[in-house]
């Protein structure tokens, strides 16, 4: 069959059409995330209100039929006639492509949104959109339908003269997101970053999808210090203050804030106008310059370095550190596909001459915390030398020197990385039936004996030396930490197999916090798994059944009948399997259940306050995190 490829068969997409063809070109994805990033960035464009003084409150609720409504007491959006288009400014920002006041002309000095493309997205992608503004004393309403407009700027009453401010009701198409059900905890986590980021900011987030209905407020007078306090409430802080630094240099607004605990982690979050920088960029490179010069001059200048010592590296002074460094910038630019880096350079110069000065100042000013914060660098340098010899020994070897492998480890036959799984199975009696039950070929088993090291309470020198541990990285192949290299992963299914009870729980979590630490790559590109292994054997008549939760369980019993001849199994540990019902159940590709590990980049801090909170040494946010998340568990042993 033939094609014709002529200048008629270019498709010209007219006004929104574009964003509805081809929707995750403009949010990313038409999944969960691409739903919330909707709110987002009608609450973006509010939070730019607020960055250019004018908006002091931003309401947030998702209705009872899943539409959400935004409601803001900024300007309002302009409703005077667009002399350019002929259209209402309202109009202008829902309906046209790349409109908005961020593109020059003094809108807005700094803008956290989709480059001017959010609010008319927003709109191409809702069944319907429904727009009031208060403005000199009139209330104007519009309404518009996939992005179309179908009922045109009216008045429609009066409010105070001095009231403004902008009211935003949608819908989300569901003929085009996979997912329009939306989840408080995600907005919730992403509301509070942005309420830290804007100080005095208030946001309310309210759910009346829920009776009662659920409401949280966020408003933090002291913005940035405040988000170091939260991200540090499971740690203990070294010192009580909070070292904060802010300034303006070549356009470029700068704010730090930084403060040691016990912990042996660098949690550093980078943001540009309020927009969290996964990988980084310009601006967190002048931060860690200035902090590793400027506590190297102290230490000298103040004896506790000798000038003939080895300076103390950026890992080091980094060691237990959590900061935020948040820079307002006019026009970021950002490199490489995902957006995520930083790639002004001004940036870099701003925040390094920023801190630098002023961390000196506040060194200089107090002794006793400088001197806290350098004996713990010295300790960190010590234990970085020892594990840097820890380190050479776990390196594997050459491809000839197989020897170099674990001993435990029962390797698979194929060498293309693509093709290979390897299984981490807690116990002897489990990894001997993974093993007679396994594909030889492309499925690895590594056994592991009890729990491993719980890395949120050791440094890298005891973490080299636990022999569990090193079996992993070696096995992995990719090196941890600052040697990581993707491009060595032995197997691209890492799967994590424990029982489905409290241990195996605990288990996964160890294994989970370790790779989140050191490996973190590996969930970002998808290569964790977790098995899900059945937890009932239920037999009748010779016939088998698994079921993999209670729910299922129960259900099998109503299609089989609950009588006398059901023989019910209940699975308290792998071990208990023999080789073939593991294979079946959970081993085999074809009727096995995987659950891959996600990361969302963009609720990185919130997932970092998690594995602290579970896996750090203080018990009160732990109670108050089982507390509030023990509705959603399931199978918990007792």
């Amino acid at each position: 069959m033939s094609t014709e490829y002529g200048a008629d068969q270019i498709q010209i997409l007219e006004g929104l059409e574009a964003v509805r063809k081809r929707p995750g070109m403009y949010i990313g994805s038409t999944s969960s995330r691409g739903l919330h990033h909707l709110v987002y960035e009608i609450v973006d464009n509010a939070v730019d209100e607020a960055l250019a003084g004018f908006c002091k409150n931003i309401y947030v609720t998702i209705n009872q039929d899943n539409s959400v409504t935004v409601v803001d007491d900024g300007r309002g959006i302009p409703v005077g006639i667009n002399h350019k288009s002929g259209l209402t400014g309202v109009e202008v920002v829902f309906t046209i492509l790349h409109a908005g006041g961020k593109f020059g002309g003094g809108g807005y000095k700094v803008s956290g949104g989709l480059h001017g493309v959010g609010a008319s997205v927003v709109n191409a992608l809702s069944t319907w959109l429904e727009v009031e503004i208060c403005n000199e004393g009139k209330v104007y309403h519009q309404r518009y339908e996939k992005g179309k407009t179908v009922v045109p700027l009216k008045v429609i009453g009066e409010c105070p003269l001095e009231k403004t401010g902008s009211k935003i009701t949608f819908l989300p198409d569901n003929t085009i997101f996979e997912e329009t059900v939306f989840d408080y905890d995600v907005l919730k986590q992403r509301l509070r970053e942005t309420a830290f980021l804007t100080k005095n900011l208030r946001i309310v987030l309210k759910d009346a999808r829920v009776e009662p209905e659920e409401e949280k407020e966020f408003h933090y007078a002291g913005g940035i210090k405040e988000f170091i306090n939260y991200l540090n409430r499971s740690k203990e802080p070294l010192y009580p203050e909070i070292i904060y630094c802010e300034g303006q240099r070549d356009g470029v607004y700068v704010e730090v804030a930084m403060q040691h605990n016990d912990s042996f982690n660098d949690t550093t979050f980078s943001f540009v106008n309020n927009i969290i920088t996964p990988e980084g960029g310009t601006h967190l490179a002048g931060f860690r310059n200035a902090l590793t010069k400027t506590f190297n001059q102290y230490a000298k200048a103040n004896k506790i370095l000798k000038d003939t010592d080895a300076g103390l590296t950026g890992d080091d002074i980094r060691e237990g550190l959590t900061a935020i460094i948040s820079i307002k910038i006019e026009e970021p630019q950002f490199e490489g596909q995902t957006k995520q880096k930083l790639g002004n350079s001004e940036a870099r110069g701003a925040v390094d001459s920023i801190v630098s000065e002023q961390l000196t100042y506040f060194l200089e000013q107090n002794p006793a915390v400088a001197k806290t914060i350098c004996e713990k660098s010295l300790l960190a340098q010590r234990a970085r030398e020892a594990a840097r010899k820890a380190r050479d020994l776990t390196r594997r070897k050459t491809a000839l020197e197989n020897t170099s492998l674990p001993g435990k480890l029962a390797d698979c036959s194929d060498k293309d990385p693509k093709n290979c799984e390897i299984y981490i199975v807690e116990g002897d009696s489990a990894g001997g039936s993974a093993k007679t039950a396994r594909s030889r070929a492309t499925q690895a088993i590594l056994p592991l004996r009890g729990k491993i090291l719980n890395v949120e309470k050791a440094r890298l020198d005891k973490i080299y030396g636990n022999a569990e541990i090193k079996a992993m990285i070696t096995a992995f192949g990719t090196g941890i930490h600052d040697d990581f290299d993707i491009s060595k992963l032995r197997y691209h299914k890492i799967i994590i197999m424990t029982v489905a009870d409290v241990d195996g729980a605990h288990i996964s979590t160890l294994l989970l916090t370790f790779i989140y630490r050191f490996m973190p790559e590996l969930i970002k590109q998808g290569y964790v798994y977790l098995a899900q292994p059945p937890l009932f054997k239920i037999e009748k008549n010779k016939k088998v059944w698994y079921a993999y939760s209670d729910e299922q369980l129960n259900k099998i019993l109503v299609e089989i009948g609950r009588d006398n001849n059901n023989k019910i199994q209940r699975y308290k540990g792998l071990g208990e399997m023999d080789a073939e019902q593991l294979w079946e159940t959970t081993m085999d590709p074809e009727r096995r259940i995987l659950r891959r590990v996600v990361m969302d980049e963009e609720a990185s801090s919130e997932i970092d306050v998690v594995f602290t909170t579970l896996m750090g040494d203080k018990v009160e946010p732990r109670r108050e995190f089982i507390e509030a998340n023990a509705k959603y568990v399931q199978n918990l042993d007792v």
